[in-house]
């Protein structure tokens, strides 16, 4: 580092990023990062490449891999403008769950982390004494997250306008999805379950047992049946506005669960695969070989990614963050911080923020943890290989020998603090997140 510093290789990088810094403070100043994928020279200490290099041997005696699988594993790893290891970092390889990345990359570029879907409901005819003269309509604007609390919300919500029977039909059009059904009759038919608590099955029940005490059970009847519609009627007239949580609160729960079906909403509603991959490398500031997406959630192994792309992703999106007083690690769960998820049972370095990526043969793992001698450190790991509770476990402990190496900071850098109130359980509030628009 001494090296480095003397260089002005530091200096330099920090003036391309734009800041403004005595020299004294560039060691600080590496735990923030604004340019991805910067790297203008190797680290001067051998130490991240020889324990690199050190691991990938260990993969083949412990025979997690072939050996002659060692061009099938990936890895990454960089402070600032130091690039720490590479070991087919530019390689694309199947990446698995890393995709979503990607996906919070475009996703967040495109709306912006308050952004919020609507999901609108609509009557095709008068209310008349609590009574829809007509179909109740749902159209959905691609809200991820529409789960059973926002559909008990709702049915609350209509009962306060005193609406508890429908005459027609439930009419599902646009772009709806319950409890991460994308199929819209299937999502339709649970809504319809969902808002007349007499049809409630054992979801719904234990769903409502630990909203907050007192939420009201709805009670609205639909005569008919659930029909799908591809465009709405004309003449419908709109009842109230269900919103989304903020994108902020989407992305960070797609990542803690690695939610497929969440990952694959997001990349739809900004226009696809195609636009995920092309805009993400170009935020990425990544050649675009480097990202090569089927679809926004990483099923199947045709989605592949280097490793520095999955590096220079999340520096993007820790700078998009950081423009809206963000940081990855409100994103992104973190190990110390977020109990849940894909963080169960690893045992990662204190504070590292992480994505993890799990297929049939692949396990991968990318993130950014802070130590004292380096600030932050990014990094990626892709292997090949069906063992991956063992691959999971060599990556786990990787990390940890590189943090002992390179010593845990005193203090959990601001740049990686996560803002506990986005972190708050996502199903409260529901209701408040309803807008009348109809007055009988």
């Amino acid at each position: 580092m001494l090296e480095l510093l003397g260089s002005g290789l530091v200096s330099l990088w920090l003036e391309m990023a734009g800041v403004q810094i005595k020299p004294l403070d560039a060691l600080d100043a590496l735990t923030w990062q604004s340019s991805p994928g910067l790297v203008l020279a190797p680290d001067p200490s051998p130490t991240g490449a020889t324990t690199v290099q050190e691991y990938l041997k260990q993969l083949v005696a412990s025979k997690l891999i072939a050996q002659n699988l060692g061009q099938s594993q990936g890895i990454w790893m960089q402070s600032g403008p130091m690039l720490m290891a590479n070991h087919q970092g530019t390689t694309p390889l199947p990446a698995a769950s890393l995709t979503k990345i990607a996906t919070s990359l475009v996703a967040l570029k495109t709306w912006g982390p308050d952004y919020q879907f609507d999901t609108l409901v609509s009557a095709t005819g008068p209310v008349v004494n609590g009574v829809v003269q007509g179909d109740l309509v749902i159209t959905g604007g691609g809200d991820p997250m529409f789960v059973w609390e926002e559909a008990i919300a709702l049915g609350n919500t209509l009962n306060k306008m005193g609406i508890k029977q429908v005459k027609g039909n439930l009419i599902v059009n646009g772009r709806f999805a319950m409890n991460f059904q994308r199929q819209p009759m299937l999502a339709g038919l649970m809504l319809k379950q969902t808002l007349n608590r007499a049809t409630w099955g054992r979801p719904a029940i234990y769903t409502h047992s630990i909203m907050p005490k007192g939420t009201p059970k709805p009670q609205v009847v639909i005569a008919g049946a659930v029909k799908f519609e591809a465009q709405p009627n004309p003449g419908q007239t709109l009842l109230l506005r269900h919103r989304s949580l903020p994108l902020k609160q989407l992305i960070k729960e797609m990542n803690v669960y690695s939610n497929n079906d969440m990952a694959e909403m997001l990349a739809d509603s900004v226009g696809g695969a195609i636009v995920v991959q092309s805009t993400a490398a170009n935020l990425a500031r990544v050649p675009q070989v480097e990202i090569q997406l089927i679809n926004g959630s990483g099923l199947g192994p045709e989605n592949r990614i280097s490793p520095r792309a999955a590096c220079a992703m999340l520096m993007a999106i820790q700078g998009e963050a950081s423009a809206h007083q963000l940081n990855l690690a409100d994103l992104f769960p973190m190990s110390g911080f977020d109990h849940r998820g894909t963080l169960h049972s690893r045992h990662i370095p204190l504070a590292t923020v992480i994505k993890t990526g799990t297929l049939r043969d692949v396990s991968a793992l990318a993130g950014v943890m802070p130590t004292r001698d380096r600030g932050l450190v990014w990094f990626a790991i892709i292997n090949r290989g069906t063992n991956v509770w063992g691959l999971r476990t060599g990556q786990d402990q990787l990390l940890q020998k590189v943090v002992k190496q390179l010593q845990q900071p005193p203090t959990v850098p601001v740049a990686l603090t996560p803002h506990s109130a986005i972190n708050s359980l996502p199903q409260l509030g529901a209701d408040s997140r309803n807008e009348i628009l109809y007055k009988s």
